[in-house]
């Protein structure tokens, strides 16, 4: 078990220019891609080079703390956080983790070619915009969209003091969805580009996924009509590499911050849920109640709450 996840693990170490698309590991391996450290120029800024290697606003920031978000020293190292384990959801279409802000793309194999897992960065609603969960499809699909502003969005702006909307918004540099559209069955509700990429990663939408253009038109050509949906709200991540346990925390969704206010807490109860459903059904080579869990990395996680995938068991 442990040398077929050393050799998955070389497997899925491709260049980050290609980090968007890995081999997908078999079912019992729960973490893909790589972490990978490069120097900062003069000439752009961190948020330049999370759009560069397929990373969210928030996500490059939380795993480079200590380094200026639009003015990073020259040569100053930046972590590019494209190490993931994969939401606990149905391994097929389309899967969207929203405190994470990252879609995972499953897309059915090609014969005689490996299957794949692809991932893009994703802004979700602001908390007074809420993306909603559960599942949902692909209903269509449109290029160069028309936007037509719900009267809600008419009257946002109108009581902010902005310029009134127009009733339609033709295909064009100005229209907020891109120029590429997925309509989802949820009534409302679209992945889309923006005229505004800088804020990827973030959440800043009236409830739409929105996407780097450039990735969204990727996406779009790959993903046919029908595909289903699957949005979840996962801020805590657990799996396995071999007999070897990860944890991957984010920060919960703002509505959910009661919730979590004991995160420690809920991390110890996911553990625990983790590991009872670990027995039904995973192969590793001891017993799950012989699993030690290291608490100062654990602790340090917790704290950090940056994204990274963390070995927890010793």
């Amino acid at each position: 078990m442990r040398s077929l996840a050393i050799l998955f693990s070389t497997l899925l170490t491709a260049t980050l220019a290609q980090a968007t698309t890995w081999i997908l590991p078999p079912s019992d391996i729960d973490i893909f891609g790589q972490i990978e450290v490069v120097a900062a120029s003069r000439e752009e800024t961190l948020l330049d080079i999370a759009r560069r290697y397929g990373i969210g606003q928030d996500a490059i920031l939380l795993a480079n703390p200590l380094v200026d978000r639009w003015l990073p020293p020259d040569g100053a190292p930046v972590v590019i956080p494209a190490r993931h384990i994969f939401p606990q959801a149905e391994r097929t279409g389309l899967v969207i983790n929203l405190p994470e802000m990252r879609l995972y793309y499953f897309p059915k194999p090609e014969k005689g070619k490996k299957p794949v897992v692809i991932t893009y960065p994703i802004s979700i609603g602001r908390m007074d915009w809420r993306t909603p969960l559960g599942r949902t499809t692909v209903i269509r699909k449109q290029k160069d969209p028309t936007w037509i502003p719900p009267q809600s969005l008419k009257n946002e702006a109108i009581a902010a003091g902005n310029p009134p909307l127009p009733d339609i918004v033709p295909p064009g540099p100005k229209n907020p969805l891109g120029r590429h559209a997925l309509y989802l069955g949820t009534t409302g509700y679209l992945i889309h580009g923006t005229d505004k990429p800088f804020g990827i990663g973030m959440r800043v939408t009236h409830g739409c996924l929105r996407m780097y253009p450039e990735e969204v038109e990727k996406l779009f050509d790959q993903v046919a009509v029908g595909t289903p949906v699957q949005l979840v709200n996962q801020p805590i991540k657990l799996g396995w590499l071999a007999d070897s346990l990860f944890i991957e925390l984010h920060p919960p969704l703002e509505e959910n911050e009661n919730e979590y206010a004991d995160y420690m807490q809920k991390v110890r109860e996911s553990i625990a849920s983790f590991l009872e459903k670990s027995t039904n059904g995973r192969k590793i080579n001891h017993a799950i109640e012989d699993i030690i869990i290291d608490e100062s990395a654990l602790e340090l996680a917790v704290f950090e709450k940056n994204g990274i995938p963390v070995l927890i068991s010793k």
